[in-house]
């Protein structure tokens, strides 16, 4: 298992996820430095997000809302949803995503 993970779950339709476009990044001097990609699976997880140990600092999770919503014909307000972190250990983040076409939201996963 990769360091970060991340699951993300419908809540209009009540079920994952699944073709979301994600986005690893780190903050770094000349802004945000890209890391890893993925796409959530039938069950609306990535479990391997990038490496297995990541450096302290500011990162940031993008979650492409905006073509989700587009293949399903639901209109949206966010676009996308840009969650940002900061890594201060040697711990596993899991980063999930409640979304629905008007609101959002998240939680300091275990």
């Amino acid at each position: 298992m990769s360091f970060v993970t991340t699951h993300v779950l419908d809540a209009v339709s009540g079920s994952p996820a699944a073709g979301v476009s994600v986005a690893l990044a780190k903050r770094g001097g000349e802004g945000w430095e890209p890391l890893a990609s993925g796409v959530t699976d039938a069950d609306g997880r990535i479990g391997d997000l990038g490496p297995d140990a990541l450096d302290n600092g500011i990162y940031q999770v993008r979650f492409d809302t905006g073509m989700y919503f587009s293949t399903r014909e639901v209109p949206t307000f966010y676009p996308e949803v840009t969650i940002t972190f900061e890594v201060a250990g040697g711990e596993h983040y899991h980063v999930p995503l409640l979304l629905s076409p008007f609101a959002y939201s998240t939680y300091r996963g275990s």
